[in-house]
């Protein structure tokens, strides 16, 4: 590993962030050059290379781009800044651990981790209301109490005292994280939904939805000693009183500044609801007009769950992106770091990488960071999501006599033309590309459970018997996250005002909810992400006694023996297993990399991850379809032989596959019986030169089956020789 000290980074080619620099932009032009500068490599690393999820958000920022339509009333939402549009009238919504969409996603993949359960058992309810606007104002709370208790330590040292200042760092950061909303009036929507129901349902406890008309008053003793409440007497004073004089007072001053300062069209009543969110009253002092307040709670959660659907639906494609790359790192669950994953990000859309005029700029690159004898920017794998799998004999419907599911166009999918070219060029530069399919219920366990890999080896039939087929690696089932039909999110009921006060009400039509449809992630990303883990040792050490520290995990195959029982992927278990028809036929077929969801056990303890059943390529072999691991020992003894040899020099190939001691043939029969060893029992590798041809033939044999490497050799000149 002192030679080559990485195996395992991986090309995205996906489009993340249409705003960002992208592949194809930072080679620019091409023409007449072979390879790229390394200044050239620096600026492409330092745009597109992420080595964790946090650096992927920080370096990305992925955005929806929102803005108002007066003509209907609408938020309008895009993944693509729209053009002919005033910069101010944009929002942009960054993507982030901040967004209540993304984080309750988080929520949902770590609960469901933690517990360990299949879907059908799973209260996704239980998480999907975390992006109604009560749960936002919980969030809110939490801040709200962080920056009381804050400002009050503040506030207790003197001016000057080091401690103080520190304080005062702690509450810029807070204050900037509540002020990023100010402007954002679809932010400020929720407060404003739960602040009207907090003033109108006063007193009422959370789970109640009623309340009467509410006077405040005091707690007396009458002249005949009967216990009275009357109303309390109104305050001289016009301000709002509030509770902790001394730190409130300062601190309602101190929102209403920073909301007026930073507000570009600044409303009395929103600077209202800022400082009665961060600072609130004890009591409502000033007259409430019930019918006015109604009826404005009704028309913001009717907009909200409006602009929330539509939101939704704009993301849910991004959001699948983000979290696909968060799975992909995901995978690499170790403490003690070793071989990192990194991942090189095109940024561009697989059809716009592979126009004839832009595969110069994208071999260019290949041939900069695959064919030199330094391997720290090398490419391993790739991952191409999305790829479109026709629907077959669906019935054409002459007339519609119930509501069904609307005909969306779908967008962002690959087809398997761009693939194929993509994979006519990378093949050349031996990366191994893991794709999967679009996702949706067609492409989940419980299809696959139901309906067998029939359809994915039909989809796939094209890229057999091809150059590139070794290099070509299809993965399924997509995983996941929430199922089309537990996707509905409740987000509050509509208020009604009555003799007595107001109440929400409890009629089904007037519960407002919207329906997610689903979130999925790509099998590509988690199928990427377990093999470029397993090529680090201290990955395998964790899982294995018998690691070799000095070996990537090139030639360890995750099918043989308890392999795939010890390295298991951090995803969790959705169904409760394939059938043994279902089983029976991915193993004859011995077809792509396919995840399992099954119950298994491994020293009497039981596996509740989804584990890797099948790790195929398209290549054809006499049982199927070959291990992907095959092609990258391949390439690995090829990338070393060619340092070691000096280009593939005569003599020196003879060397390394010499039977001297010294040889690194010799080495890796030596270091034989490691999990990770190149050279396992039952392998073995031998070479022919044929001098009239110029090749060398190397064949590699594991287990038997054997495997042809073939490379042009540079002659020594004669002088050398001497």
């Amino acid at each position: 590993m002192d030679i080559i000290n990485q195996t395992n980074r991986t090309m995205l080619f996906e489009e993340i962030n249409p705003e960002k620099l992208d592949l194809i932009t930072i080679v620019g032009d091409v023409k007449g050059i072979d390879s790229l500068s390394d200044d050239k490599i620096k600026e492409i690393n330092e745009h597109l290379l992420v080595r964790s999820f946090d650096e992927f958000l920080d370096k990305f920022s992925p955005s929806v781009y929102s803005f108002f339509n007066a003509v209907n009333q609408k938020v309008m939402y895009t993944l693509k800044k729209p053009e002919g549009i005033p910069d101010e009238a944009i929002s942009e919504i960054k993507i982030d651990h901040s967004n209540d969409f993304l984080r309750m996603l988080f929520t949902l993949i770590d609960t469901k981790r933690s517990q360990g359960i299949t879907n059908v058992d799973f209260k996704f309810e239980n998480l999907l209301d975390m992006i109604s606007p009560k749960k936002v104002m919980d969030d809110i709370r939490q801040v709200r109490k962080e920056i009381h208790y804050m400002y009050g330590q503040h506030e207790k040292l003197d001016d000057g005292d080091p401690k103080k200042l520190d304080i005062g760092d702690k509450l810029n950061v807070m204050f900037e994280d509540a002020s990023r909303n100010y402007n954002n009036v679809m932010a400020m929507l929720p407060l404003a939904i739960e602040d009207i129901k907090t003033r109108l349902l006063l007193g009422r406890a959370q789970e109640e939805t009623s309340s009467e008309a509410i006077q405040v008053g005091q707690l007396t003793i009458g002249e005949s000693g009967e216990l009275k409440i009357i109303e309390a007497p109104k305050s001289d004073n016009n301000e709002l009183m509030l509770l902790d004089e001394a730190t409130s007072t300062d601190l309602t001053q101190v929102f209403a500044e920073d909301y007026d300062s930073l507000s570009e069209t600044p409303s009395p009543y929103v600077q209202d609801l800022v400082v009665r969110t961060f600072c609130p009253l004890p009591a409502v002092q000033s007259e409430v007009d019930t019918a006015v307040e109604v009826q404005n709670y009704n028309t913001y959660l009717e907009f909200y769950k409006n602009a929330k659907d539509d939101f939704v639906k704009t993301v849910k494609p991004l959001v699948e992106k983000i979290l696909g790359v968060k799975m992909f790192f995901d995978q690499y669950a170790i403490k003690n770091k070793g071989m990192l994953p990194s991942m090189l990000i095109s940024n561009a859309k697989l059809d716009m990488l592979v126009k004839s005029s832009n595969i110069p700029r994208l071999e260019t690159y290949l041939n900069t960071v695959n064919a030199k004898n330094d391997f720290t920017d090398t490419i391993w794998f790739g991952i191409v999501p999305s790829v479109e799998l026709e629907n077959t004999g669906q019935v054409k419907v002459s007339r519609t006599r119930f509501r069904g599911n609307e005909k969306v166009v779908k967008q962002d999918g690959n087809s398997m033309e761009s693939l194929a070219m993509l994979l006519q060029v990378v093949k050349d530069y031996k990366v191994q590309v893991f794709f999967s399919f679009e996702s949706g219920e067609e492409t989940t366990f419980s299809s696959m459970a139901t309906a067998g890999i029939e359809k994915y080896i039909d989809k796939c039939s094209v890229l057999t018997r091809k150059e590139y087929s070794e290099f070509a690696i299809p993965s399924a089932p997509n995983f996941t996250i929430i199922p089309k039909e537990k996707s509905g999110v409740v987000i509050d009921s509509r208020m009604l005002q009555t003799e007595n006060g107001v109440e929400l009400s409890k009629e089904k039509e007037d519960i407002l909810k919207l329906w997610i449809e689903g979130v999925y992630v790509g099998a590509s990303y988690v199928s990427a992400g377990i093999v470029a883990a397993y090529q680090c040792p201290e990955y395998l050490k964790g899982a294995f006694k018998n690691v070799n520290r000095d070996y990537p995990g090139v030639r360890f195959d995750i099918e043989a023996g308890d392999n795939s029982l010890r390295v298991v992927t951090t995803m969790t278990k959705e169904i409760s297993g394939f059938t043994n028809t279902i089983k029976d036929l991915i193993n004859r077929k011995n077809f792509g990399f396919i995840f399992s969801s099954e119950n298994a056990q491994i020293q009497d303890s039981d596996i509740k991850r989804i584990t890797v059943y099948k790790a195929r390529s398209m290549a054809m072999s006499e049982d199927g379809f070959d291990s992907l691991y095959k092609t990258l020992v391949s390439t690995y003894i090829e990338r070393l032989l060619r340092f070691q040899t000096g280009d593939f020099k005569h003599e020196n190939i003879v060397k390394f596959f010499s039977n001297n001691p010294s040889s690194q043939k010799s080495r890796w029969l030596g270091t034989r019986g490691s999990i990770n060893s190149i050279i396992q029992e039952g392998d073995d590798m031998s070479f022919i030169i044929d001098e009239k041809s110029n090749m060398c033939h190397i064949d590699l044999v594991f287990n038997g089956n054997v495997k042809n490497l073939e490379v042009m050799i540079t002659k020594g000149t004669s002088a050398m020789k001497v």
